[in-house]
């Protein structure tokens, strides 16, 4: 019988995610010579050659990926079992990895870090900041905050708040091009558009057709879009948390506030099956749900 441990699992798990073991070795804070005994140790228990090592990094092998699928899932039902008992001790602690774009985490979630730190002190939060999605098994993500309508089978989410988007130009601009007082003088304007998530540049208005932005300028993340409208590049679509200090410091004037369609949309929480229990996961949930009510309820 296979003599392992569910921390050797883990750390199988993390090489895998990862990709380096001075990555993982960072991450455990122990010397890169213990990660890899650690790894020889679990190959050596299955007779197998489990990683590939080259110049550019690890890979798994096909034996690797097996044990990855398993490894995945014996963990995850080890972390909804301490999820069971740790509701009965509700005990908070340990590290909570969570994915969400710059926009989120700069103008939303940042300043919610300190009181969540007096309410649960052994808790750590690792922010991971990118637009785009990530494979929460693979990366280790505990929570991915996102916004729109979720719609998946995969994750457990839940609703925290709420945005809304708007159309911005810059005062440099509107001197130049001067402000468009409809939509069809809109179409003619200089659009700033993302190309990063296409549904972005869909522009839905009240009483007019929607108009797809396109132009000569585009980013991949609403914080370059954002500059590239106060550069005076253009019109874009920002969200009004991040906009609407600009506005109040003269560098962004709304658009057609009348016509855009301001719906809110969703901001949710995306969570692995079973992990969504865990006390530590729950805790960082309902303090976020819970400070965006007080602060941003309609941003």
């Amino acid at each position: 019988m296979i003599d392992l441990s569910f921390d050797d699992l883990r750390l199988f798990s993390r090489v895998s995610a990862l990709g380096t073991l001075s990555a993982v070795a960072r991450e455990r804070n122990a010397p890169v010579s213990q990660i890899s005994r650690g790894l020889q140790r679990i190959e050596a228990a299955y007779g197998t050659q489990l990683v590939l090592r080259t110049t550019h990094g690890l890979s798994l092998t096909p034996e690797g990926e097996i044990l990855q699928s398993y490894a995945i899932r014996i963990l995850g039902e080890v972390d909804a079992m301490d999820a069971e008992f740790g509701q009965v001790r509700e005990k908070v602690s340990g590290l909570v990895r969570v994915s969400m774009s710059a926009v989120i985490a700069q103008h939303l979630l940042v300043d919610s870090l300190p009181l969540l730190h007096v309410a649960h002190p052994n808790l750590r939060v690792d922010f991971r900041v990118d637009d785009a999605l990530v494979n929460m098994a693979r990366d280790g993500i505990d929570i991915a905050i996102r916004t729109g309508e979720p719609h998946s089978d995969t994750f457990v989410v839940r609703r925290i708040g709420q945005l809304t988007r708007r159309l911005y130009a810059s005062p440099n601009y509107i001197k130049q091009r001067g402000i468009p007082l409809s939509v069809d003088e809109l179409r003619h304007h200089a659009l700033i558009a993302n190309s990063q998530h296409e549904h972005l540049n869909v522009w839905q208005f009240k009483n007019s057709t929607p108009i797809h932005a396109e132009g000569p300028f585009s980013a991949d993340n609403t914080a370059t879009v954002a500059s590239m409208c106060i550069a005076g590049l253009g019109v874009a679509r920002i969200t009004s948390v991040v906009a609407t200090p600009l506005v109040l410091q003269g560098k962004l004037v709304a658009i057609l506030p009348e016509e855009v369609d301001e719906a809110p949309i969703p901001l949710s929480a995306f969570m692995l099956a079973g992990r969504h229990r865990l006390p530590k996961i729950r805790a960082c949930i309902d303090h976020w749900a819970q400070w965006l009510h007080n602060t941003s309820p309609t941003c």
